[in-house]
């Protein structure tokens, strides 16, 4: 038979406990060395711990009320929050605040270096204190509804469409891919080719530089799942996490295919295209040495695509890398990942797997 504990019941019980397990029982280095203090006191005496030990008379005596109250828990000495009780609060006139409140609302969203200039004439003609930018700053922090306003975005009906803040994980601080398929990149690029709208999304493997490309005539979420699919069968190495931006493309059924495939998808922040660099530089490099001279035949993809295949082989295949030593991609992979990988087929007969 077995037994639950009551917690097991409460969402997030064992997770809470394991913190209080870790912060409130531990007792940090600077505690042990208090304690330590302490114990010379009482051996040899007030003067000479005064002597030996660079602290006051009256912290001795504090450190030992904290032991004395908490029975001899050295938790007692741990560092404490040394924040005031009482702190001073901004106390601005209420007509500074209701400027800055009107010129966020006749100017939406202004920052708080640009409203200076505007709150400096005012104040200047009320005869009022006027605050800097970084007070501008904390006292539009400090208003419940952060004095923004949010356009309203309208049905095909006329009603209000409330925007719903989507939860996206992000790719973690300080990542670097170990091995092929740690981490892979997506993107797309728009073309405009005579009068016609193409795309080409473009892949990359974080840690071998292993690149792919696909000309479309659409940026679907279905086109993109089936671009995965293709991968998939290009790529030799199994897929743990994806990178995207958050285009349209790369989501509903691309993200559906990816939770089937268990995959984990990592979005990037807007406006931030550093976070995708692997994969942008090779939307660069792909676009000087072929788009640039092939982009009339981009009006027919399945064509455009035959040529494109070549330039992969020989992107992938025999083009130098700098960031590879000037290896490509292929040979990177056979020297200095290959060589490395334990492998039991033929092991009477060979030490490395090839």
């Amino acid at each position: 038979m077995q037994y639950q504990h009551i917690g097991h019941k409460i969402r997030g019980f064992y997770r809470v406990a394991k913190y209080a397990l870790k912060y409130l029982a531990m007792i940090t280095e600077k505690a042990l060395y208090k304690a330590k203090i302490l114990r010379f006191w009482n051996k040899h005496g007030l003067q000479a711990t005064i002597d030996a030990f660079p602290v006051k008379r009256r912290t001795l005596f504090y450190w030992k009320k904290l032991l004395y109250e908490a029975k001899g828990n050295n938790e007692a000495l741990n560092e404490h929050s040394k924040r005031p009780n009482t702190l001073r609060r901004r106390n601005w006139p209420i007509e500074v605040i209701d400027q800055i409140r009107l010129l966020r609302s006749k100017y939406p969203n202004l920052s708080k270096e640009k409203i200076y200039p505007f709150l400096l004439s005012f104040c200047q003609e009320k005869q009022l204190s006027c605050p800097k930018p970084r007070t501008i700053g904390r006292i539009i922090a400090d208003a419940s509804d952060k004095m923004r306003r949010i356009p309203a975005k309208l049905s095909p009906k006329g009603k209000i469409i409330t925007r719903k803040k989507q939860n996206r994980l992000h790719k973690p601080k300080g990542f670097s891919a170990l091995y092929p398929g740690h981490c892979v990149s997506l993107d797309t690029i728009e073309f405009f080719v005579h009068g016609y709208r193409r795309y080409i999304i473009t892949f990359i493997d974080l840690f071998s530089r292993f690149a792919f490309a696909w000309a479309t005539n659409s940026h679907t979420s279905k086109t993109a799942s089936k671009f995965f699919l293709l991968i998939k069968t290009i790529f030799p190495y199994q897929i743990n996490n994806v990178l995207t931006d958050c285009g349209s493309e790369f989501k509903q059924h691309f993200d559906a295919l990816l939770k089937t495939e268990q995959k984990t998808h990592w979005h990037t922040y807007p406006r931030t295209p550093k976070m995708n660099a692997h994969d942008e530089r090779f939307n660069r490099t792909i676009q000087d040495e072929f788009i640039a001279y092939n982009l009339d035949d981009l009006v027919e993809p399945f064509s455009f695509n035959n040529k494109l295949f070549d330039y992969l082989l020989w992107y992938n295949g025999k083009r130098p890398h700098w960031a590879l030593k000037l290896m490509s991609p292929i040979q990177f992979l056979m020297l200095n990942y290959n060589n490395h990988q334990k492998c039991n087929m033929w092991w009477p007969y060979t030490l490395t797997c090839f």
